[in-house]
């Protein structure tokens, strides 16, 4: 067995703290990656805090892993030890569903087995994330990282990154397309970069003015304030698309409006109550709303090998494990552009 230091969730009520568990050996057809630097994501506060269903505690969160290979199995023909190397939201699947088959194991008819809070299929151990010294991953759910890249910004394209690339790529959104991007947070900032860099014309939209500056300078061609109604009606059937990265409840009927005839609005934020969507805002103009959920390993790969040709990496502040819990504080007030990303080194 691998001893392994983490901080983890002992439970809902209280923060993060100290923790050491074991890692089995490598297996024939598995990696051991030495993390570097692991992405903190909203996830990983719902999933600490029992927002989303059963955790099974200590949880140790983290699924934006970025790190270096220090032992491969041997049936590995895919990595070699020393190369960099990435572990996204999830670690295995059924591998023979329609879905797997067609290489978005993302949608798993049996469900993928998620790199945390999750169980390693075929036994009872559980998954343990990111905030750790190391992590054991099958080759076939392991993703190569550029050395090009500054890696500390790597991390969080494995889930903020691929959520907003992929269903991007889904729709074709090019140029000629007029896209919104609703919220500018972890994910709303990819967003932005993805959609700019596919050639589309991209509107930040936003109820807060002082997001202006940062949203040009991410590089979007036009700032909206949704707080007033006048610039609202003015876009009234504007954009092809909508990529509605809101998390906390908001009208999502205000923001269908602003779709063109046949207009799309893509939701991958997870507010906690259900939205009233009034079907008229939909019928008469034709317009779809759909949901999209990251991505699977062979697009994360595409995503992170595009990344690494036009130079585009999340913007980070980079914190030591034990700031975790302050961490979270300031995600929940928003404070934060745009990822928290944890130096692993302060663990050891």
């Amino acid at each position: 067995m691998i001893p392994v230091k983490a901080y983890a969730a002992y439970d809902a009520e209280n923060p993060l703290k100290p923790y050491t568990f074991e890692r089995k050996e490598v297996g024939a057809h598995q990696v051991q990656i030495e993390i570097l630097y692991s992405g903190v994501c909203h996830s990983d506060i719902h999933t600490a805090k029992g927002d989303w269903g059963p955790v099974d505690y200590p949880l140790v969160p983290g699924h934006e892993i970025v790190g270096r290979i220090v032992a491969v199995g041997s049936e590995v023909s895919k990595f070699k030890v020393g190369e960099l190397a990435g572990v996204g939201c999830f670690v295995d699947s059924c591998r023979v569903c329609p879905s797997c088959q067609s290489g978005e194991e993302q949608f798993c008819d049996e469900g993928m087995t998620g790199t945390y809070n999750s169980v390693e299929r075929g036994t009872n151990i559980p998954t343990r994330g990111g905030y750790s010294t190391s992590i054991i991953v099958d080759e076939s759910y392991t993703l190569h990282v550029s050395e090009k890249l500054d890696i500390k910004g790597v991390a969080p394209l494995l889930c903020a990154g691929i959520t907003t690339y992929s269903p991007l790529r889904y729709l074709k959104v090019g140029k000629g397309h007029k896209v919104g991007v609703l919220g500018l947070g972890g994910l709303g900032h990819m967003a932005v970069k993805f959609a700019v860099s596919f050639g589309a014309e991209v509107t930040m939209l936003s109820h807060s003015p002082s997001k202006e500056a940062d949203a040009k300078k991410l590089g979007a061609h036009k700032f909206a304030l949704t707080s007033n109604p006048e610039t609202m009606e003015s876009m009234a059937n504007s954009f092809d698309f909508i990529l509605n990265t809101v998390s906390a409840k908001h009208d999502h009927n205000a923001y269908l409006n602003l779709l063109k005839t046949n207009g799309t609005m893509i939701v991958v934020g997870a507010p906690p109550a259900p939205a009233e969507i009034p079907v008229f805002t939909l019928i008469m103009k034709r317009r779809s709303i759909m949901g999209s959920l990251i991505g699977g390993i062979k697009e994360t790969q595409e995503m992170l090998d595009y990344c690494a040709e036009h130079n585009i990496t999340s913007d980070v502040e980079i914190i030591d494990m034990s700031y975790i819990n302050e961490a979270y504080d300031r995600m929940n007030k928003s404070d934060v552009k745009y990822r928290f990303v944890i130096d692993m080194a302060s663990l050891k």
